[in-house]
């Protein structure tokens, strides 16, 4: 039997096709059924031009495709032999900037998809407005971000080796404000206890002491017998690296380097989708990854005992909130504003280079890839986090989310895994 389902809540559109055998989910295919060619768009445009179209690849994760155009110019820059380098301070802000970002994209997937359905699933229909809890956090913490790129989304204030803001003491006060502001709702609201506390915790018997919206989560999986479903193939990788996040693989918990030469696309003929793969394995991208590549103690433990399940995968992502949020506070304080926003000589010109950008976007590594001639962009190659959770796979092995919904019988519950890798099929089709 083939039950196809349309996966609503998600940025863009997507379909599931389920094929059931014995009352249970055989297999899946997921289709993405249009393209909207900014690749293309941006073919014989000039080379800075892509500071303001890949923002526009998404209006949810629009700073990293900005922060991953930069840095690919950058690098093809430095191949070309120009002499330059990005200070501390416009590395600090650029970090700062998209921090803000990771956590407004947390937030929202919390409240605006992983809530609602698991109350529909589990019969725990509540008064509460989470929407508006949503918001608010989102909202505030976008403000911070704004005093430094000047408009969220779509925002091009980062530019080849510096930024183009020049903040004040001012300006870091008041982002300060809104940094403690976000951490006072997070506490109270999402987590029930102090930061530092939750920080603190390292073995899954200390889940009871998480209180607020998260800990009801936590509370309803166990409860309801969620916490073992969602299990792919236990692989992790990430490729982009800053003062918070490391980059490297885990198979399962041994951790190794990675170098993207060894990154494979494969194209499918039903969907506008590539498959990626690393040395040809599917590899999961996103919160759990980044937690494993840095062995965060609690993130390690719940993968020794639910593997990379529903659950450690849910707790991965809102645990980073709380490891952003107090990153964001150290980014301030370092924050050196005598130093220059930009160290780059705008009278250079450069025509023939080839760049790479990686950053590490709310559900994954991102990569950008330009090849320049003359001036103007022969070819752009953008490979976004979905395209690794939701890679097809083939005969050989399963795409990660398709391996983590195989077995279960209820599609309900098979859409809800779906969605913890947070999809994101406008990046999909860009």
């Amino acid at each position: 039997m083939i039950v196809k389902k349309i996966i609503e809540k998600i940025e863009g559109e997507t379909e599931l096709d389920f094929t059931f055998r014995n009352k249970r989910i055989e297999d899946i295919k997921i289709n993405y059924g249009f393209s909207r060619g900014i690749e293309n768009i941006l073919i014989n445009k000039s080379a800075m031009d892509a500071l303001v179209i890949t923002p526009r690849v998404c209006g949810i994760c629009n700073h990293a495709h900005l922060i991953a155009s930069v840095k690919a110019l950058e690098n093809g820059y430095l191949k070309a032999g120009i002499e330059a380098r990005l200070t501390e301070k416009a590395k600090d802000i650029r970090e700062f900037t998209l921090t803000c970002e990771l956590i407004q994209n947390h937030i929202k997937w919390l409240y605006l998809t992983i809530i609602p359905q698991l109350e529909k699933i589990t019969l725990t229909k509540t008064n509460e407005n989470h929407a508006l809890k949503a918001s608010y956090l989102a909202s505030t913490i976008t403000k911070a971000l704004a005093i430094f790129a000047g408009q969220w989304p779509h925002s091009s204030y980062a530019i080849p080796f510096g930024v183009t803001c020049d903040p004040t003491y001012v300006d870091i006060i008041q982002a300060e404000n809104i940094i403690d502001e976000t951490i006072k709702f997070f506490e109270q609201i999402v987590i029930g206890m102090k930061l530092d506390k939750i920080l603190e915790i390292s073995s899954v018997v200390e889940l009871p002491k998480i209180g607020g919206d998260f800990g009801r989560v936590i509370q309803l999986l166990i409860s309801n017998n969620m916490t073992d479903i969602g299990k792919s193939h236990s692989r992790f990788i990430v490729f982009g690296d800053s003062s918070l996040f490391k980059k490297g693989k885990s198979i399962p918990t041994q951790i190794s380097n990675v170098d993207i030469r060894f990154i494979k696309e494969h194209s499918h003929l039903n969907t506008v989708a590539k498959d990626i793969v690393y040395k040809n394995k599917h590899y999961e991208v996103g919160s759990l990854a980044r937690g494993m590549i840095n062995k965060q103690p609690i993130i390690k433990n719940l993968h020794k005992r639910y593997k990379d399940s529903f659950l450690t995968r849910i707790f991965a992502r809102v645990y980073e909130i709380g490891i952003l949020l107090n990153h964001s506070k150290k980014l301030l304080s370092n924050l050196d504003i005598n130093q220059p926003s930009c160290s780059f000589n705008s009278n250079i010109k450069i025509d023939n280079f080839n760049g790479v950008g990686i950053v590490e976007a709310a559900r994954g590594s991102l990569i950008h890839k330009t090849k320049v001639e003359n001036g103007l962009i022969k070819e752009y190659k953008i490979i976004v986090p979905t395209q690794w959770n939701l890679s097809q796979g083939d005969k050989n092995e399963q795409g990660v989310a398709i391996k983590a919904m195989i077995g279960l019988k209820d599609i309900e519950k098979a859409t809800f895994v779906f969605r913890s890798f947070d999809v994101c099929s406008v990046c999909i089709i860009k």
